[in-house]
This record gives structure tokens, sequence and C-alpha cells, in this order.
């Protein structure tokens, strides 16, 4: 407004640029509120009243015309500023009960659970989404740290309704099943109830107990990554590989649980196919066993993330699907000496042992096995090939 009343003062009105001026309410309708659409309309109002009294424009048509354009402009910039406003507000509140949702479906993960640390990364492929089909839980139980990763087919409200279904039903069976097969029969069972064969859930499961080890439940899932200490990297697979969640399965297709050798110092990464399957401009799938030693990072939360923008970096530009990581670190015992030493080398000695060395010392792990091993991470360094499946 201030640029068109200097150029009409030193132009004169020869060239008609007061009409102009209502330009301040409509720009000030479509960015600010109601309030300061009403205060630049008057201010407007006025700078056309003084340029046409100075130029005299007011013997004539032009400034009745362009005080009346001031004013229709600004009545249709309060209009629009006021239903801005109203939708602003709803897609606030909107977005206030979608947060609330996301965080009863994907709440956060304890950061130490039983023997672990643990720390979670979570890209949507939908934008302005934090959450998708993919899922994740880590519920600590009786018989160990019980944890589930699952992928949904699909995208959008309906693959987050199904996620629900499946973590819903994994909480309540993890904590009251004695075995990781009831677990998964349980969720097996909620699954083919919610989604009657028509799509499915891609889904490890993972039991991870000092005492007894670690044990794996793979419905149709991509294997995940052990990292050792020592920068080796390895893929365990099934015995037997099982269809998804909710697809109904024969006696057959039921998932053989099976052990894997996952130690203090170990780590355990279980993603989904989002991971795997980005891709960079030429086609390239993402190394994740060549990019395992970026995990070597001190904290667990850090190494995931460092990992993750890696991850960004090689697709160069949005994930096309759902990228979720849980990260899983074995921690390691005190070194002797140390405050805590003596319980946590009980409950180390029990869970690294033979099962004759198991046998020997089964009273003192009853009597430590509340405690909870503290200590160094490993690091891991080393390249590996890939892996890769999708749902």
């Amino acid at each position: 407004m201030a640029v068109v009343a200097v150029v009409d003062g030193l132009v004169g009105p020869s060239v008609g640029l007061l009409p102009l001026v209502a330009l301040g309410p409509a720009f000030a309708g479509l960015v600010g509120p109601w309030g300061r659409t009403v205060v630049i309309g008057v201010l407007s109002l006025a700078i056309v009243c003084g340029l046409g009294v100075v130029d005299g424009l007011f013997a004539e048509r032009r400034g009745f015309a362009a005080i009346g354009a001031v004013i229709g402009v600004t009545v249709a910039g309060v209009i629009a500023a006021v239903t801005r406003q109203r939708r602003e507000a709803e897609l606030a509140n909107v977005r206030s009960i979608a947060e609330v949702a996301q965080r009863v479906l994907l709440r956060p993960v304890p950061l130490i659970a039983g023997p672990l640390r643990v720390a979670v990364s979570y890209t949507s492929a939908v934008a302005e989404a934090r959450i998708g089909g993919d899922l994740y839980e880590v519920v600590p139980s009786p018989a160990g740290v019980r944890v589930i990763i699952g992928d949904v087919q699909g995208k959008g409200l309906d693959a987050v309704e199904t996620a629900a279904v499946v973590v819903g039903a994994f909480r309540e069976a993890a904590f009251d099943e004695k075995t990781l097969e009831g677990v998964g029969e349980r969720v097996r069972r909620a699954a083919d109830r919610a989604l009657g064969g028509e799509k499915f859930v891609t889904a490890l499961m993972a039991e991870i107990s000092p005492l007894h080890g670690t044990t794996l439940l793979n419905f149709g899932h991509p294997s995940p990554l052990v990292l050792g200490p020592d920068g080796q990297v390895s893929f365990p697979e099934p015995p037997q590989f099982a269809v998804p969640l909710g697809l109904g399965m024969r006696e057959d297709d039921t998932p053989v649980p099976f052990a894997v050798d996952f130690r203090p110092g170990d780590q355990m990464l279980l993603y989904t196919d989002g991971v795997t399957e980005a891709r960079d401009p030429a086609g390239a799938f993402y190394p994740l066993g060549l990019r395992a030693y970026l995990l070597r990072e001190p904290d667990p939360q850090q190494a995931l993330e460092i990992l993750r923008e890696d991850l960004i970096r090689h697709s160069q530009g949005p994930l096309h699907d759902d990228a979720a990581m849980l990260l899983l670190r074995y921690r390691e015992p005190a070194p002797e000496g140390e405050p805590g030493a003596a319980p946590e080398a009980d409950t180390s000695d029990t869970s690294g042992a033979s099962d004759a060395s198991a046998a020997d010392t089964d009273t003192e792990t009853d009597t430590d096995a509340g405690a909870s091993p503290a200590g160094d991470e490993g690091e891991a360094a080393g390249p590996a090939a890939g892996a890769r499946s999708g749902s």
C-alpha cells in the first residue's frame, strides 16, 4: 500500500494506481487473522480517501470506485480469514486426535528391557503421518523379553487398523502365554478374524531370555540382522518358511520356532522390507548388511538414527514404503570389581553357559534372576551381503 501511495504521489492521478491499494487487505486475508485484515482494510480506506482528495478524484466516479473496491476486498478478506481460521482449528483438532491414536498404537518402547537396550526408528511413507502399516512392540514378560515387528499389506487407514489388531493381540498374549508358539497362535487367530484372507501381515516374533537363550518365530518376514562384537553379520533364517498372518494356515504352514545365537555384546536389528527394498536412482536396493558398521555408535538410538539417515541418502528422496527398525542391543555384564558385578556375572554366566553348566548354577541364577546386566555396548563393523524380502 505504501508503494502504491508513493508512486501515485509521484506520477499523479493520470496512471490510475489508486485501486491497487485494495491489494493490502486482500493479502492480509490470505495469511493473517481476520482482525489484522480489518485493520489493514481501514488503513487502505484512509489512504484511498487521502489520495483521492489530493488528486481531486472525488469530483468524478474514479474516487468512489476506488473506495468501493477497498471496502469490497476488505469484506471478502475478512470472510476468507474467518473461514481459514476455522479450518485450521479443525485440522489442529484432528491432528491432535490422530497423535493420541498413534501413541496408543505405537507407544514408545522401553529403553531398557531385561538384558536389552532398545531403540526404535519409524519412517512413514505417507506425508504428515507418523505411523502407517508397519508395527512393533517390546513386552517384558515372565518368560523373557518378547518382541514383534510386522508389516501390513497396503497403506493408509486400513493398514493402521490392521496393525492395531495385531499389536493389541500381541500385547495381551506376550504376557499371558508360556511359550512363544502360544503367542504366535493367538496373534494368528486375531489376524485371521480381522482380515478374513483378504490381506496379510508379515511378522517376526522374538523371545530373549538370559536363561533359555533367544528364540525366533517368523511369519514370512525378512530375517533379522545379527551383529557380533567382532563385526560379523548374519541373517538367521527359519528352518521352515511359513505364510504371513491373515492368510489362514494349514498344519504344514505353521512356523517353526528356532534358536538364534544372540549373547551379551551382540546386536539384533529387526526391520521391515521398506528398509531392504529402498532403491537408489539407479534401482539398486539398500545394502543393509554392508551398512551394519553404522551401528557401532555407543548410543543405540543414535546408531539407529545414523542408519536411518543413510537409508534416506541412499534413496535420495522420500521412501516409497514404511520403514521400521527395532534395535536390540544385548548388554555386556559389568567387569568384576565394579559395582553390581557379582549379580551380573551370575546372570551372564548362566545365559552363556552350556546346559550342564546351567544346571550346576541353577540355584545361584534363581537368586540373581532379577538383576539387569549393565555395561559397555559391543561395537560392530564389517561388510556382509544384504537381505531383502517383500510383503
